[in-house]
C-alpha cells in the first residue's frame, strides 16, 4: 500500500497527500513540494501513514526536502511581500473600475507566479487588470475567485462564542448547512443569532447536527407523559449535550434525568413491537429518582412513605439535628443523685425537708432533688392551724427537723438553720407590709354608671344646634323660669327680617317718597 503524508498550505482550503519518499519527516515540519502550481511551502499535519489505492484519485506529487532555516527565511519574504503587494491591487482594482474585492496576494515559493485572490458576486472580467498587474508587479498573475466564506477563512477572526473561526481552525471542505440543521436543534431562526462573520449560517450548525438527530432519534418526543412513583410528568426540553430530559411533575416541580436511566414499560414494548419501532422509554423508577440530589423530590418521596404507612422518621440526619436523642444535662444530674440517694446509709434532701412521718416517708422513697412544692399531706393538714397561731404569737423559735433512724450531716444542718433564721427575720416585714396595705386600701366609691342609675348624677345629652357651653346652660335656666317668660325672651331674640323686594309706588328701603315728573 502507497504511503502518504498530508501537507496543509496557507491558502488551501483542505491538506493535500503527497509521497514522503522515504524521509525522516514527521508531525509539525515544513515540507517543500511539488504542486500542480509550482513549489510551495507547507505544513506536515500528520505523520505517514498507509492508505489503500483505490482511495488515490490521482497520482501523488513528491515531497522534495523538509523546509531549512533559509527556506523558512525565504517564505517570511514572500508573505511581507505579498502584504505589500495589497495596496497596489486594490489601487489597480479602482482605477479600472470593476465590481470586486481584493482579499490577498500569494507569491508562490518557486517564484513562478503570483496568485491574486478577490471576492465579488458575479463573473467580473478581468483582462485588462492582469495586464496592469503583470506589468506593475513584473510577474506572471493568476487571477483566482472564492466565495465570501473562503474570504473569511483567510482573513480570519473570531466568532459569536468567543473562540477563532471554526473555517481558519479546522479547515477542510465546506459543506452546505441549511436551516433545517437549526430547527433540529431547537434553535430560534433569527439571522443574527445563527449567521457567521461570512453572512451564511454558521458551519457549527453542520457539527453537532448529527449528535441532536440520533438523541431525538432515542428519546421521547417533547410534551410526552412519563410515569413516575410521583405522579405523571411531562417533558420539557432536551439537553442534548449531557443527554438528559427537563420533566415537570402535576404539582410544579422540575427535576432532571439521564435518558440512559429511563426505562420503558410492557405497553410501550408491545406497541413497538406491534409497530416494528424503536422503544422509546416512557417511565422512571424510583431509584432513577433516588439519585437525584434534589431536596423536593426527596421530600415528595418521603411523604409518598408516610402516605403508605413506612415509618420514614423526621428526615433529618444526625448532623442535622438541634438536640441530641440522648438525656440532656439537667436530667442526666437528677437520675445520678437519685442512683445516689437511693444507696443505703445515705440522706437526701428530701428527707430533711419532710416534716415528721411525712419527711421520712419523703427520705425513704428518695424523691428527686428538684426544689417544688408538695401537697400539704394529713399531717401537715392538721398541723397548719397550730403553725399560724405561733406566726401570730410572733414566736420565733426554731423548727426542728426530725429524720427517724438516720443522722443529719453537718453540712445540712448549718443550711437548714440558716434558712430557719431568714424565715424568722423576714415574718415582721410581711405583717408590717399587710398592715400598711390595709391602711391605704382605697375607699369604696361607687362607679359613674351606679350613681347614674340612683339619680346621684344627671346626664344632658347635647343635642344638634343648641351650641353647648353657654347655651346648653342658659337652656337650662329657661327651662326653670316660668313659661311665659320664656316666650317672652324667645320673641326678644326673634329677629325680623326685612323684605327686599321694593314697596308699591317707588318707595325706597328706608321710606323715603320717590321723586315724580309732572
Amino acid at each position: 500500500m502507497p504511503v502518504v503524508v498530508p501537507v496543509k498550505f496557507p491558502f488551501a482550503s483542505r491538506s493535500l497527500w503527497f509521497d514522503p519518499q522515504g524521509l525522516d519527516i514527521i508531525e509539525g515540519d515544513h515540507a517543500v513540494c511539488s504542486t500542480e502550481r509550482g513549489t510551495e511551502l507547507g505544513l506536515v499535519l500528520e505523520d505517514p501513514y498507509e492508505v489503500e489505492e483505490r482511495d488515490l484519485a490521482a497520482p501523488l506529487k513528491p515531497v522534495l526536502r523538509i523546509a531549512t532555516d533559509e527556506d523558512l527565511d525565504r517564505a517570511d519574504e514572500l508573505v511581507d511581500r505579498g502584504e505589500a503587494a495589497m495596496s497596489d491591487f486594490r489601487r489597480l482594482v479602482k482605477q479600472n473600475g470593476l465590481d470586486m474585492k481584493p482579499v490577498g496576494v500569494e507569491y508562490l515559493f518557486g517564484g513562478e507566479k503570483a496568485v491574486f485572490y478577490f471576492a465579488a458576486e458575479e463573473r467580473v472580467d478581468f483582462r485588462q487588470l492582469v495586464k496592469d498587474l503583470s506589468s506593475f508587479f513584473h510577474i506572471r498573475v493568476d487571477m483566482r475567485q472564492i466565495g465570501v466564506r473562503d474570504e473569511t477563512r483567510l482573513a480570519g477572526g473570531y466568532a459569536q462564542c468567543g473562540q477563532e473561526l471554526c473555517c481558519t481552525r479546522f479547515g477542510g471542505q465546506f459543506e452546505p448547512v441549511s436551516i433545517r440543521m437549526a430547527k433540529e436543534q431547537d434553535l430560534p431562526l433569527n439571522s443574527s443569532k445563527i449567521s457567521g462573520v461570512c453572512g451564511r449560517l454558521m458551519c457549527c450548525l453542520r457539527y453537532e447536527f448529527e449528535a441532536y438527530k440520533d438523541f431525538k432519534s432515542r428519546a421521547p418526543k417533547k410534551k410526552a407523559v412519563i410515569d413516575t412513583p410521583l405522579g405523571k410528568a411531562k417533558i420539557q426540553e432536551y439537553d442534548t449535550p449531557r443527554e438528559q430530559l427537563v420533566l415537570r411533575l402535576e404539582s410544579g416541580k422540575v427535576f432532571r434525568v439521564n435518558l440512559a436511566e429511563m426505562s420503558c414499560s410492557d405497553a410501550c414494548k408491545k406497541r413497538a413491537e406491534e409497530q416494528k419501532c424503536a422503544c422509546r422509554p416512557d417511565c422512571v423508577t424510583r431509584e432513577v429518582l433516588e439519585k437525584i440530589e434534589s431536596p423536593d423530590i426527596a421530600l415528595a418521596l418521603m411523604e409518598l412513605d408516610r402516605e403508605a404507612g413506612v415509618d420514614v422518621g423526621d428526615g433529618l440526619d444526625q448532623a442535622d439535628r438541634i438536640t441530641t436523642s440522648g438525656p440532656t444535662p439537667r436530667r442526666r444530674r437528677t437520675r445520678d443523685d437519685s442512683q445516689k440517694a437511693a444507696q443505703p446509709g445515705r440522706g437526701t434532701r428530701g428527707a430533711g425537708k419532710g416534716r415528721g412521718q411525712a419527711g421520712q416517708a419523703a427520705g425513704e422513697s428518695a424523691a428527686p432533688t428538684r426544689r417544688r412544692r408538695k401537697r400539704a399531706t394529713a399531717p401537715e393538714v392538721s398541723a397548719a392551724p397550730a403553725r399560724q397561731d405561733e406566726r401570730a404569737e410572733g414566736t420565733s423559735r426554731r423548727r426542728r427537723r426530725h429524720v427517724s433512724g438516720q443522722d443529719v450531716a453537718p453540712e445540712q444542718q448549718a443550711s437548714t438553720q440558716r434558712r430557719a433564721q431568714v424565715a424568722d427575720d423576714e415574718a415582721p416585714r410581711r405583717r408590717s407590709r399587710r398592715r400598711h396595705a390595709a391602711q391605704t386600701a382605697k375607699p369604696d366609691v361607687p362607679s359613674v354608671a351606679e350613681q347614674v342609675q340612683e339619680g346621684e348624677v344627671k346626664v344632658t345629652r347635647r343635642r344638634p344646634g343648641d351650641g353647648g357651653g353657654a347655651a346648653a346652660k342658659n337652656a337650662r335656666s329657661q327651662a326653670s323660669a316660668p313659661a311665659d317668660a320664656a316666650a317672652e325672651q324667645t320673641q326678644k331674640r326673634r329677629r325680623r327680617r326685612r323684605s327686599r323686594k321694593p314697596k308699591q309706588g317707588g318707595a325706597s328701603d328706608q321710606g323715603t317718597p320717590a321723586s315724580t315728573e309732572s
